[in-house]
């Protein structure tokens, strides 16, 4: 059963701690995702990652709310991005609050590039502030992008893996009806790995330097089939990894 502390009461938060001390948090964005696509799909995902990732390793799943860090979409109906300093300052609060409850180890779980950097900066500072905790970030959208990739699965801003993680959350939110016929602008696909170098790499500071109508790729390619397993398939692969780093930290 995944054990949520916002579902929890207080006695029973302090239990579920003081046997697996492990807070699983996800992190996700509220941005457009085009005419077939919700407003939260990356929240959505995130959190559907993080609930598996939290039952496998007995951890407590946290809530942190669904916004995230998305300037890049500023001005399309439907999202709201935070500052920088308002995501840092709040996640660095509940992190203190859960390590005064006695978690020592975090896991989280994010679906939205541009949180990237901010979750960085407060896990090594959490790290540097508690001797003993350890923090893992798992950029869920990746390892979704690595297991899928043959079988056809793309990571593109509204395409087939985004709309994979809506349909395996509830099918009724997406409409690839609306979307068209699927779309591969100029030069978007080689934007993309532009910014994802982990080499050298260049910034989009506007979502419309990827296309004019802020999503590209292949909606039509996911399938509720395909999505059966998608939670299942992305968590196990998160969960090795992060049970690896917590053995090598230990």
């Amino acid at each position: 059963m995944i054990q949520s502390l916002s579902h929890l009461t207080s006695h029973e938060a302090a239990a579920a701690l003081e046997r697996s001390p492990i807070a699983v948090i996800p992190f996700g964005s509220v941005e457009q995702h085009g005419p077939h696509l919700p407003n939260g799909t990356d929240a959505i995902a995130a959190r559907l990652v993080a609930s598996e990732v939290a039952h496998r390793l007995d951890a407590l799943l946290v809530p942190f709310g669904p916004y995230g860090i998305t300037p890049i979409h500023a001005g399309h109906p439907g999202t709201v991005s935070l500052r920088r300093s308002t995501f840092e300052a709040l996640l660095t609060d509940v992190c203190e609050e859960m390590v005064a409850m006695g978690a020592d180890r975090f896991v989280f779980v994010n679906w939205h590039e541009g949180n990237i950097a901010a979750l960085d900066a407060v896990a090594t500072d959490v790290q540097h502030r508690h001797p003993g905790v350890t923090a893992v970030a798992a950029h869920a959208c990746y390892v979704a992008q690595r297991l899928y990739a043959d079988q056809g699965g793309e990571l593109t801003h509204g395409g087939g893996l985004e709309a994979l993680a809506v349909l395996a959350h509830d099918p009724s939110l997406v409409h690839t009806e609306r979307a068209g016929d699927s779309t591969r602008p100029d030069k978007a696909a080689a934007m993309d790995a532009m910014r994802r170098s982990r080499e050298v790499y260049g910034y989009i500071t506007d979502v419309t330097e990827i296309d004019s109508d802020g999503w590209y790729g292949d909606p039509g390619w996911a399938t509720v089939e395909r999505a059966g397993d998608f939670a299942s398939s992305v968590a196990t692969d998160i969960v090795a990894q992060v049970t690896a780093i917590f053995e090598l930290r230990s």
